[in-house]
């Protein structure tokens, strides 16, 4: 979900992959990706006393993060520094308007529940899927192969940036 404050752009995760009874908030600025003004709200645990937090939703915007990665929050309730990896990564799906007639978001949905892999969506035309070590992608990518071909759903893994924080 995104809402527009006061002139920035705070996009939330809903419904957190791992939600758990206790969860932290932190913000991440989207700035050094080219999304000015616009806040990723991230869901994490605590983990041990200073041993970090652990991401607990899968990122839709920001870039060199992955569910379970731990990371350092600073006392501003910001992401500060990625702590460690935790071997998993994100492949997020933008579908365009308009439309086509053969829309492939409902093969998309079918695909990463068949390959019982983790997924968040932001809205209904941008979804963010977990992706482990021992996914097996190739179903998931063949639903949305047509649409990318036909340029109306675009692609990209979120580590093919680094995590900055400004």
């Amino acid at each position: 979900m995104q809402v527009a404050i006061d002139g920035i752009t705070y996009v939330s995760h809903e419904d957190p992959v791992w939600r758990r009874d206790k969860n932290f908030m932190a913000l991440v600025d989207l700035t050094p990706y080219d999304l000015d003004n616009t806040l990723e709200q991230l869901w994490l645990q605590e983990l041990e006393e200073d041993a970090g937090y652990e991401v607990c939703c899968i990122p839709f915007y920001v870039y060199g993060l992955a569910l379970g990665d731990v990371v350092k929050k600073s006392h501003s309730d910001s992401v500060e520094s990625v702590i460690s990896k935790s071997g998993r990564r994100v492949l997020r799906v933008l579908f365009a308007e308009p439309r086509p007639s053969k829309d492939s978001r409902f093969a998309l949905r079918d695909a990463v529940e068949a390959a019982g892999l983790l997924s968040e969506w932001n809205g209904d035309h941008h979804v963010a899927v977990d992706v482990t070590e021992t996914s097996e992608m190739q179903q998931v990518f063949d639903s949305v192969q047509e649409e990318i071909s036909n340029q109306t759903a675009f692609w990209e893994w979120s580590d093919s940036k680094d995590f900055v924080s400004p």
